[in-house]
């Protein structure tokens, strides 16, 4: 029988993780893994994310249900932690804004009325690190997105298909890259 293993968190940044909206399953069953496919060609079952935790907020009726934004240098996250996330809501529920945070949860994404898309990280872990963590994140995921860019001339199939579904622009996305590591610069 074969073992159950977990998909590699992925590592986008914030402004290309907004801009997705391409959600599909791999395979027909009630249990084939969802995933997000990113302009830059990244197929999202898990992502990994670092940034400050600017604010929180329990939007619960019946019970917590925490709602926070998580800030890159490309702009924010919302993510969103309950009764199903225990750990993760616990620790929102508990740190102090801002405090820099590690994030591995599953994307998830909601269309509104107008057809808008709109993407949100339902927390699995949740850690409060420090800046030299979030730093080093920056620097790794942009090596990741500019990988990730040089591959869209590849022919594979995360390749072909976000250029097709979103028709990237390049230079857009390099130059998202380039304001992510301006940004650890001005920090010292």
């Amino acid at each position: 029988m074969a073992g159950y293993t977990r998909e590699v968190a992925k590592r986008v940044f914030a402004q290309e993780f907004r801009e997705s909206n391409l959600s599909f399953k791999d395979g027909d069953d009630q249990y084939a893994p969802q995933y997000l496919l990113t302009p830059t060609g990244a197929k999202v079952n898990r992502v990994f994310i670092v940034g400050t935790l600017i604010e929180k907020e329990d939007i619960g009726t019946d019970s917590e249900y925490w709602r926070g934004r998580v800030t890159d240098p490309t702009g924010s996250f919302l993510i969103y932690a309950g009764q199903y996330q225990p750990e993760a809501a616990q620790i929102l529920a508990e740190c102090e804004t801002p405090a820099f945070v590690a994030v591995v949860g599953k994307p998830s994404t909601y269309t509104t009325g107008e057809g808008d898309v709109l993407t949100s990280v339902r927390p699995e872990s949740l850690h409060i690190v420090d800046g030299q963590t979030r730093d080093m994140w920056v620097i790794e995921t942009a090596k990741c997105t500019l990988d990730r860019i040089e591959a869209l001339d590849d022919t594979s199939a995360n390749s072909q298909k976000a250029k097709e579904y979103y028709d990237p622009d390049i230079r857009h996305y390099s130059s998202m890259v380039a304001q992510a590591l301006k940004s650890l610069n001005e920090t010292y």
